[in-house]
């Protein structure tokens, strides 16, 4: 069975976004870009939801071919263009792209269905919505934790209350220069 992985910073109070949805407070480095490429090898499909996906399609495509294509840019533009995606979203309606599938109800059937699927990992990055709705319907294998030295105070939490826990176990856990700690966990099994 194919692992579903979820990718996502967060402040050390455990949001994801300001209150207006801002980001500018998210620190990246190339370091932090060699773990994303690790797991973009492991990886041939993608999840999003409507907003995120948006963001992607606007800057991935043609990144590489941009004159100031930074190493990290050209990777994950050429990731980008040859996986399939899938968005999860009630309001994008009649967009036909290749390798792209809709998802609009029936949400955890569905991404059980891919998971169930031959193939390699399926990776959420960012996306903190399906994040909340994949977590709750736990379906969500791995989480690549990267918290931020901030205290934002108020905003868009990582995590929203669901009906049951989940028992998760430490896998790797590395500090940036940064300043950043990548988190691994993976949700342990009743096995």
């Amino acid at each position: 069975m194919r692992r579903l992985v979820f990718f996502i910073h967060t402040s050390l109070d455990g949001y994801v976004a300001t209150p207006n949805r801002e980001m500018d407070w998210i620190k990246v480095d190339q370091e932090m870009f060699d773990v994303a490429l690790s797991q973009t090898q492991r990886s041939d499909l993608a999840v999003h939801g409507r907003i995120t996906f948006e963001l992607m399609e606007d800057y991935w495509p043609t990144a590489a071919d941009q004159p100031n294509a930074t190493k990290h840019d050209i990777e994950h533009s050429a990731w980008y263009n040859s996986v399939e995606k899938v968005v999860i979203t009630r309001t994008m309606k009649n967009v036909a792209k290749p390798k792209l599938k809709i998802i609009d109800k029936d949400v955890a059937a569905e991404i059980q269905k891919l998971k169930n699927l031959p193939g390699k990992d399926i990776v959420i990055f960012g996306s903190p919505s399906i994040g909340q709705l994949l977590t709750a319907e736990n379906l969500i294998d791995d989480y690549w934790l990267f918290i931020n030295p901030i205290l934002l105070g108020h905003g868009r939490p990582l995590f929203v209350p669901f009906d049951k826990g989940l028992n998760l176990e430490l896998k790797t856990s590395k500090t940036f220069a940064s300043g950043v700690v990548c988190l691994h966990y993976q949700v342990k099994t009743n096995k």
